[in-house]
């Protein structure tokens, strides 16, 4: 696997215990190019945010995986260059916008998004846009 999409479900698996942490881990450190849009900042730091409102990690380790996100090797691309063909993806299939933005580069890059998200993978995957989706279970 050379190159590959990574949705923020799939670092978030990384970093918290989660039952593909372990594909996750190895994914993102598997030497593949690591494309990303850059929402998956602010998506990933919601999580994190998430797990500290719970009391699951303090607001100290909260700042600390979020440094550790922003250090991870993604490719980074800019929304705006993916938002038209995220939108189109949306009325075609549904889903969000936010979801079809990662479907978006898989297609721009004409590679996989690997997604943590079953339901997404499964809703994606009965159709045209199969080849550019699989979930992070049968990754590894």
């Amino acid at each position: 696997m050379n190159a590959i999409v990574v949705d923020a479900s799939v670092v978030a698996a990384a970093f918290f215990p989660e039952p593909c942490s372990k594909n996750a881990r190895v994914l993102l450190t598997s030497g593949a190019t690591l494309h990303a849009p850059d929402l998956i900042y602010p998506e990933v730091a919601n999580v994190i945010w998430k797990r500290q409102v719970r009391k699951e990690i303090s607001g100290e380790e909260a700042r600390e995986l979020l440094a550790d996100v922003v250090e991870l090797p993604l490719d980074v691309a800019p929304s705006d260059q993916l938002v038209e063909t995220a939108l189109e993806l949306a009325i075609q299939t549904g889903r969000t916008v936010c979801d079809c933005l990662y479907v978006a580069l898989a297609i721009a890059h004409d590679v996989k998004m690997i997604s943590g998200d079953r339901r997404l993978v499964n809703a994606l995957s009965r159709g045209p846009l199969q080849a550019h989706v699989a979930w992070i279970g049968d990754s590894c």
